[in-house]
């Protein structure tokens, strides 16, 4: 079942350039086959490039703790360089609706 997914991350590098393009190449490599979009803000700022990703979707994940496991087996050295934090929020999917109380 396919469950709500927001994802946020913050990515931090030296000044080198390119650092979007990078970034979202990473972001699609790592999400591909999932209905997860981003959205990247960009901001130099005294030499280092910041990048915030905010990633919104639908995915397999049933919780926060399995993206992470996702990312620690799926992350590739790049990622793990200039990740500098995340929040993540997953909103399972439920059978029925709020009106009644029946989710079966």
């Amino acid at each position: 079942m396919k469950n709500e997914t927001f994802l946020d991350f913050c990515f931090i590098r030296e000044e080198e350039g390119g650092f979007y393009e990078d970034i979202h190449h990473m972001l699609t490599s790592l999400f591909k086959g999932q209905r997860l979009h981003w959205y990247l803000d960009e901001r130099i700022d005294n030499g280092v490039e910041i990048i915030i990703a905010e990633v919104k979707g639908m995915s397999k994940w049933s919780s926060e703790k399995e993206v992470e496991e996702y990312l620690e087996d799926n992350a590739d050295e790049s990622f793990w360089k200039v990740i500098q934090g995340y929040h993540f929020r997953i909103y399972p999917a439920e059978k029925g609706c709020a009106t009644c109380g029946n989710r079966s």
